[in-house]
């Protein structure tokens, strides 16, 4: 498992062994959304904050190669689906383990809508992939929500702590799951996922406290960091939030702390 390993080091911090992910991949779901329509410079300003890795379908890596400045770690999406789509839950593979590598990539992620009207063909999807990986020895992000008909509350601890222990269960290295709202809760889901867990961030949120406080809660819980996008990059000041994210990830920095990162 060396060459895993190794790759794993690319996209977690070797001395905090935790995360800061920025995921880019929203122009194949919505469109080139504000924050993404010049990835170049998107990615520029979360890495100047110190993120760790960003996350992007293939298509769009040299748009974000920047040439110059700090390294960053790649993930590369493999699974995609658009909100024009008959079914916005449903997710296709887009990409392959092996395309992933000649593009650089440190790792690839997958995205499984568990209650989805698909949801048995992205479960496959899923232990394909993690198929490949263990053949390539390349780390897996699986990125686990639970919508469809069935589900009254996506954010609901029975849900989340279900959804993050499928992820594990076929073979993902990194889980992503929503932040449950609580430390009681999601020290649930950590507590039943052997893997490491991050928190998405979702939709754009009302104010900085909140993104910290919700960060705050996740790490209290064991979280292994977090991988948030919309309000990273759509932040007035991207580098900055991501740097005071990264402070609370790796530093344990406090909600007070990350405030002064903020206001420079």
């Amino acid at each position: 498992m060396i060459g895993k390993n190794i790759r794993l080091e690319r996209i977690i911090d070797r001395n905090s062994r935790k995360t800061v992910i920025i995921p880019m991949d929203h122009g194949v779901t919505v469109g080139p959304i504000d924050g993404l329509t010049d990835m170049r410079d998107a990615v520029s300003k979360v890495v100047a904050g110190g993120a760790n890795a960003i996350l992007m379908h293939k298509g769009v890596v040299r748009a974000g190669h920047r040439g110059a400045g700090k390294d960053v770690g790649l993930i590369i999406h493999l699974s995609g689906g658009t909100s024009l789509s008959p079914d916005p839950n449903a997710k296709e593979l887009v990409c392959t383990v092996e395309e992933a590598i000649t593009l650089g990539a440190d790792a690839v992620s997958v995205h499984i809508n568990l209650g989805a009207p698909t949801d048995k063909e992205m479960l496959w999807q899923l232990g394909y992939v993690s198929r490949q990986c263990s053949d390539w020895q390349m780390p897996l992000v699986a990125m686990m929500y639970t919508r469809g008909p069935k589900i009254k509350d996506e954010y609901d601890v029975n849900n989340v702590k279900h959804a993050a222990r499928v992820g594990a269960e076929l073979g993902a290295d990194i889980v992503k799951v929503p932040y449950t709202g609580s430390v009681e809760t999601f020290t649930e889901v950590v507590d039943g996922c052997p893997v490491p867990v991050v928190i998405a961030g979702g939709p754009k949120m009302d104010s900085d406290e909140d993104i910290f406080r919700m960060v705050e809660g996740a790490l209290a819980a064991g979280a292994a960091g977090l991988s948030i996008g919309r309000n990273a990059f759509q932040h007035k000041n991207p580098g900055k939030i991501v740097g005071a994210l990264c402070k609370m990830v790796h530093k344990a920095a406090s909600i007070e702390d990350a405030v002064k990162v903020l206001q420079g």
